[in-house]
């Protein structure tokens, strides 16, 4: 069953208190590498960024909360489209501040096992891209493309889980078309 969005983040949605409308970083700046605990398939693994990017472009998205209503309808649209990025060498990785048992849970239910949600309770990798929430310890709602040189290629940042799949596809497609394998 889904959790309703909760009060503090509902409010903070309708004070505006989300991260900026546009992402901080911005495509040709440098993506923060990180290494952290996350899960795929109900699993815990270490993700490192770096080691991702080696393989190609990441789709690096930020969310507020697990199994609350946006960030599971957001991880089920991510989770059906996982195929499509993977045949464009890109890899899909989510973030929320939620703790590594939450993202164990969350991985097999609501990402369906596709791809590798991390934990960032302390919200280093989110301070770190600019997507906190003003005032509240958990991230907006913005998605990054990282090119596999580090650099970011694509940023968009809505409450609205609505865009952030085709968004981030087309920028991967756009880079794909001009780097053949």
């Amino acid at each position: 069953m889904l959790r309703r969005l909760t009060p503090l983040l509902a409010a903070a949605a309708l004070m505006g208190l989300t991260a900026s409308a546009n992402a901080a970083l911005k495509p040709g700046d440098a993506a923060p590498l990180f290494t952290t605990d996350a899960a795929v398939g109900g699993k815990q693994m270490p993700l490192v960024l770096a080691d991702a990017l080696k393989k190609g472009p990441v789709v690096l998205y930020f969310f507020p909360k697990s199994f609350t209503s946006g960030c599971t309808l957001e991880a089920h649209m991510f989770a059906e489209a996982t195929d499509k990025f993977a045949a464009l060498g890109a890899t899909v990785v989510g973030v929320s501040h939620d703790d590594i048992a939450t993202q164990i849970k969350f991985s097999k239910e609501e990402c369906r096992d596709k791809f590798a949600v991390a934990a960032d309770p302390e919200s280093t990798i989110i301070k770190a891209y600019d997507a906190k929430m003003a005032m509240l310890p958990m991230s907006g709602r913005i998605s990054y493309v990282i090119s596999p040189d580090d650099k970011i290629l694509y940023a968009y940042s809505s409450l609205d889980p609505a865009d952030h799949v085709n968004n981030t596809m087309k920028a991967v497609q756009d880079w794909r078309a001009t780097h053949k394998q």
